[in-house]
Parts: C-alpha cells; sequence; structure tokens
C-alpha cells in the first residue's frame, strides 16, 4: 500500500506564516487558559504530523477553537509550508 502524498511546503515562505504561531507555541512553559494544558512545542516536530493535525483542525476532526480558527484561514500549500518550516526549525530549549 502506498503512503499518500504530501504536498511539497516551502520553508521560507513557511516562516513567514508562522509569525502568529509563536504567539503561543514560542513561549517556554506557556500553558493554555482554557482548556488548560501545556502548549507544545512545534518547532523540529514531524512534518508530516504537523500536516495531518493542521489539516484536522481546518476539516474540525480536531477540537480546539484558537487553532479550528487558524487552520481555516490557511489553504493547503500553507499547510506545507508550515509544517516544512517548523519541522525544519530546531526547538528552543
Amino acid at each position: 500500500m502506498a503512503a499518500p502524498a504530501f504536498a511539497k511546503g516551502d520553508i521560507a515562505r513557511g516562516k513567514k506564516l508562522a509569525y502568529t504561531c509563536t504567539g503561543c507555541h514560542g513561549i517556554v512553559e506557556y500553558k493554555n487558559a482554557y482548556p488548560s494544558y501545556r502548549v507544545p512545542k512545534i518547532g523540529g516536530q514531524n512534518e508530516q504530523y504537523l500536516v495531518a493535525a493542521l489539516t484536522g483542525y481546518k476539516k474540525g476532526e480536531r477540537n480546539h477553537p484558537t487553532m479550528k480558527a487558524q487552520a481555516e484561514s490557511f489553504s493547503d500549500q500553507d499547510i506545507a509550508d508550515l509544517a516544512a518550516y517548523l519541522a525544519s526549525a530546531k526547538p528552543k530549549k
């Protein structure tokens, strides 16, 4: 069985799109107010996972109001570009 094809992401374009992500995902030990949990670091995360997660939020298959609103504004190419950039980024310790 063949794996699904993913759009090739543009890292430079993804970096420009990712500025809004850092407001939550770029803060060390940041904890979301509601629902209460530590916001995951996404720098260095698996690219295909990021595509699947953002697509899930966009389609309403994943439930988080802020992430759903963000993802709905992205095209499939935007998601591929974001995932390519975030996967290439080294997480800050």
